[in-house]
């Protein structure tokens, strides 16, 4: 049962932390996949062929993996608010000047460069979570973060369709405009972190002192459950060569790898039916609904029984039969169908899997390695979309780069129930012990 005082902190936690990072997190999304539509007529207009589209939408996921793990450091030395400000206004401008690209090598150098402006954030509020939530609340705290992913591709899809269909303004082109306009609240965002953001417990003048006291207690007990059951992974070179860090990465590589597929992919994917921009928006956002709500409940369910190892390997089994079944569809609802179970796998799999790090990893350790996780992984999303578009080059159609991404998550899947099996989901039992 949990007393009045840990219920109270719960929710006073959830309202005040979750739907602003879920709002920073819904923006970053969007400014990363809107070059899918951009590209409806980018792609003629400044000559890029499917491959080269394939190529630098990948090239954001270089600059991502060079910079991540520093930039988590540097979060975990000056904090989290003055770090994530940097990072929105830095990758807002970076986004709007994705505007200006006039080739090949103009849009590989923007993208580069918006995944070095980037890198650090997703890391860095995964981070920031741990450092709030006890564990029995983190997967759920993560869940609702990353929900705004699918959030983003449902709400940001039709309105992307849409500014794809206004007419030119300002000397601008649709797939102009829609690089600037949706790179304004970044910019915007990035100062209302300087306000909104509290960087520790500690500091957080919106808890009474009741209510932080129980919280630091609560956090320090799982650390020395935590450091009892595993020693005290705090050292950034252990975290960086923890063979269950590399393990995490090369499972969350599948993960991105479809994830990606789908938001630069899907919207050309879908277009090829002969749809408008705004219908194809409507029809790519369908998937990403289903997805917040299984995410969601899946995440609770993993918190519940405080499992970890098949939470990840059920969806990402899902979401390999959603690309499999995507490469063979030659319909709408076929295709909506598919990229429902490939939306609905990746979304369910990723709160589990990023409550496993926070288990075995604490301090500068946890931001080096978190860090690690995700820029390893991550380069999932510049594997995805390049194998996409250089096989559509070369075959003349989508199914054999999406059953490439299939293959990522099945092995996903094979990587983490071997980590279960040789792990014994330990990392999850002292936790458990420490709420009886």
């Amino acid at each position: 049962m949990h007393s009045e005082l840990e219920t109270r902190v719960s929710k006073k936690l959830m309202w005040r932390i979750i739907p602003f990072v879920m709002l920073l997190y819904f923006v970053s999304f969007l400014d990363r996949v809107n070059v899918g539509f951009a590209a409806m007529s980018m792609n003629k207009a400044i000559g890029l062929s499917s491959a080269a589209f394939g190529f630098g939408g990948g090239l954001f996921f270089i600059g991502y993996f060079l910079f991540e793990v520093p930039s988590n450091l540097i979060l975990h030395r000056v904090g989290a608010r003055i770090w994530i400000a940097r990072v929105m206004v830095t990758w807002g401008i970076v986004s709007a000047a994705s505007a200006f690209v006039s080739g090949p090598a103009s849009f590989y150098t923007l993208r580069f460069l918006l995944g070095i402006a980037e890198a650090g954030f997703f890391p860095g509020i995964i981070l920031y979570l741990s450092q709030w939530f006890p564990s029995r609340q983190r997967a759920v705290a993560a869940a609702w973060f990353m929900a705004a992913a699918p959030i983003s591709t449902a709400i940001g899809s039709p309105l992307s369709g849409a500014i794809m269909q206004m007419k030119p303004m300002f000397g601008l082109a649709d797939w102009q405009m829609l690089y600037v306009l949706e790179a304004i609240p970044a910019v915007v965002l990035g100062f209302a972190v300087l306000r909104c953001l509290t960087d520790a417990p500690a500091k957080a003048k919106w808890l009474a002192n009741d209510e932080k006291t129980w919280l630091m207690a609560k956090l320090d007990e799982e650390a020395s459950a935590r450091n009892a059951q595993h020693g005290h992974t705090g050292a950034v070179l252990a975290a960086l060569c923890n063979p269950r860090v590399l393990a995490l990465a090369l499972i969350y590589f599948g993960t991105s790898a479809g994830l990606y597929t789908l938001g630069i992919w899907a919207p050309l994917i879908v277009k090829q039916f002969g749809y408008s921009p705004l219908q194809t928006g409507l029809l790519t956002g369908i998937p990403s609904v289903a997805a917040v709500v299984a995410m969601v409940l899946w995440a609770r369910h993993s918190d519940r029984t405080q499992e970890r190892t098949w939470h990840v390997v059920v969806p990402c089994l899902l979401a390999c039969a959603g690309f499999v079944l995507a490469a063979g569809a030659n319909g709408t609802a076929a295709i909506v169908g598919a990229l429902v179970l490939a939306n609905v796998g990746i979304s369910a799999a990723k709160a589990p899997l990023w409550a496993m790090p926070s288990a075995f990893l604490s301090g500068a350790g946890a931001a080096a390695g978190i860090a690690m996780i995700n820029s390893l992984g991550n380069l999932g999303g510049f594997v995805g979309p390049s194998v996409i578009g250089w096989l559509k080059n070369t075959t003349g159609g989508y199914g054999a780069g999406l059953y490439v991404v299939a293959a990522t998550l099945a092995v996903s899947a094979v990587v983490t129930l071997v980590l279960g099996r040789k792990c014994g989901d330990d990392e999850a039992k002292p936790l458990a012990q420490a709420h009886r």
